[in-house]
């Protein structure tokens, strides 16, 4: 299956670098990236560790998504959205997300597995290689004006206009079927 590219129709903006000990860009997902809540056995729900550099001069916070365009919903499906993450950070540990270990100041929406923070991968059985698209947003204010009760969705339109450079990856997952 080939992706479609979420950010290609929107502003262009420079790209910096992000790197994760736990996958590399256009490959699979380690285990612990897969779900356990959304039934994929031996998943954990961990989010990446992520690092990144080169961000843009004037930023002031980060943002970070990840999102599965492949998804056979007509609209994707937001596995993890935050924001808010002070500048001074410039990577996260494995399973910040969901183990209390975000900076503080970080905002995390729900999911659309209902949740705030990170659901893994979990693409359904014999659909075929989804892509996770795992974004930092380099951010021009402290703050975003998004409420904690909003949609990732919500997150990226604030994004739009706020957005100074992103940098990304993309995972894979894949389920054979039975």
């Amino acid at each position: 299956m080939e992706s479609r590219d979420p950010y290609k129709d929107l502003p262009q903006v420079p790209q910096f670098a992000v790197e994760s000990e736990e996958f590399t860009s256009g490959c699979p997902f380690a285990p612990a990236q897969y779900s356990a809540r959304l039934g994929v056995p031996g998943g954990k729900d961990a989010s990446p560790q992520l690092a990144w550099s080169g961000f843009p001069e004037g930023t002031r916070s980060f943002a970070l998504t990840m999102y599965d365009p492949d998804a056979p919903t007509g609209s994707g499906y937001w596995h993890w959205a935050a924001f808010n993450i002070p500048a001074a950070v410039n990577g996260l540990a494995g399973d910040a997300a969901n183990s209390g270990q975000m900076p503080g100041g970080t905002v995390q929406l729900a999911n659309d597995a209902g949740f705030a923070g990170f659901v893994g991968a979990a693409p359904p059985a014999g659909h075929g290689r989804h892509h996770y698209y795992v974004v930092v947003h380099a951010v021009d204010t402290e703050e975003l004006d998004v409420a904690p009760d909003s949609s990732p969705a919500a997150l990226g339109f604030a994004l739009y206009t706020h957005t100074l450079g992103r940098a990304v990856m993309v995972g894979t997952a894949e389920i054979p079927a039975d």
